[in-house]
């Protein structure tokens, strides 16, 4: 799992950091890192949570690295990152396709000033 070696090393940790961080031996812990052996959910769930990654990013099921605590970060008004992803995923293309051009043009007001 090249993913947590890279994880690892960019919070500049050695393998024994993580693996006392997680209850187990550097030995183990590098079994983990190369894929010689399936890392525990209970591990898992140590590590999403020490990364602020997701399970799915550790996993290598996505590229997207976000963990549930940006999805649960308010937006407005008790609206969350995660029901305003959901709300969108539910729109038609057209649909996505209009919310994706307005946070481009929004970006740009934020960026150069609305004009006057």
């Amino acid at each position: 799992m090249i993913i947590l070696r890279g994880l690892r090393e960019d919070r500049d940790r050695k393998q024994s950091d993580i693996a006392n961080l997680i209850g187990t031996t550097q030995q183990q812990y590098s079994k983990y890192e190369t894929g010689e052996s399936e890392l525990p959910i209970r591990a898992l769930v140590i590590l999403t949570d020490y990364y602020n990654v997701s399970a799915d990013y550790i996993l290598g099921r996505t590229a997207c690295k976000e963990g549930i605590a940006v999805l649960n970060q308010p937006i407005l008004d008790g609206s969350t990152a995660g029901a305003l992803l959901s709300s969108v995923l539910s729109l038609s293309a057209g649909g996505r396709r209009a919310i994706l051009e307005y946070v481009y043009l929004q970006r740009l007001k934020e960026k150069y000033g609305e004009e006057k």
